[in-house]
């Protein structure tokens, strides 16, 4: 992953994030902090976790280095005697640092309207270069905010082409991320390769109850109780991918066809922005087909 890098030589200090996994054994914690003295760095945010079950020890820190002008690729290096003793897999960047996120949509604009807003705001620490759909519905929207949209329809004739043309966008805007803010289409396997770790998906939690055409109006017919979202990474197996954040809304008979599926996308919007701000965070860790979230 390249990110651009805020630490330049008139910085007297500069805030980092290191997040790493390995093998759980003694001596972990001490290495990395002896690191950290070593470029009289100050801890400002700590938190780990070891799996017993996989016997695997996961990390993220949030150092500030202070009297030293420096940048994260210097510091990278330099870790990575660390890592190579301890069989690390390891990432650090400063903090400060956006990730370079497209957004793929089609006709459900809330999800997207809400990544926008907070965008806009400084909620989300991420740029949006580009947005690709294969509706041009959500145009005006986008552009409202100054960001490139890319009309690409997609057939069963036509879907290689276009997913090639949205994987060139995310080489020429240097993408990091990759969020299906409701994209309904299925990405193909070569795809979910090429973003696999770096693209996340939202969708309903009815699964597998309420499939196909229109899940919140089955639900009213079922007289669900609960409505939520789930967002994970994308991967080959359809909504199977590693999961980042859930939430539920409790409903109840008061709640007309309407007004359940307002409910819906409102959990779904919510959902979606706390995993990619966590993810734009680096708090989100694969760990096999679950993740550790450092919230």
């Amino acid at each position: 992953m390249v990110l651009p890098y805020s630490a330049n030589a008139t910085d007297p200090a500069g805030d980092f994030v290191l997040t790493l996994a390995c093998p759980d054994r003694p001596g972990i914690v001490h290495a990395v902090t002896g690191f950290l003295v070593r470029h009289r760095a100050n801890i400002i945010e700590s938190q780990q976790f070891g799996d017993r079950l996989t016997d695997r020890f996961f990390m993220r820190i949030d150092f500030e280095v202070e009297g030293e002008t420096t940048d994260a690729a210097v510091l990278r290096e330099d870790f990575g005697a660390v890592a190579a003793e301890l069989s690390m897999t390891f990432e650090l960047w400063d903090a400060a640092a956006p990730y370079r996120t497209l957004i793929m949509v089609s006709k459900h604009l809330h999800c997207l309207n809400d990544l926008l807003f907070r965008t806009s705001t400084g909620a989300l620490q991420i740029e949006i270069p580009a947005v690709v759909s294969n509706h041009p519905d959500a145009e005006a929207l986008v552009t409202s905010y100054g960001i490139d949209f890319h009309h690409v329809p997609v057939t069963a004739e036509t879907k290689p082409e276009a997913e090639a043309q949205v994987l060139r966008l995310v080489d020429e805007h240097e993408v990091d991320l990759v969020v299906l803010a409701r994209y309904m289409q299925v990405l193909s396997d070569p795809m979910c390769r090429a973003l696999s770790g770096k693209a996340i998906n939202i969708h309903h939690s009815f699964l597998p109850s309420f499939k196909g055409a229109k899940p919140y109006h089955q639900a009213f017919d079922r007289g669900v109780k609960l409505v939520g979202a789930t967002a994970h990474y994308v991967t080959a197996d359809l909504d199977e991918g590693p999961i980042i954040e859930q939430d539920v809304m409790r409903v109840d008979h008061n709640h007309n066809q309407a007004q359940l599926v307002s409910a819906g996308r409102d959990v779904e919007a919510q959902v979606l922005s706390r995993a990619v701000r966590w993810h734009s965070e680096s708090r989100v860790l694969l760990n096999g087909h679950r993740t550790v979230v450092f919230r």
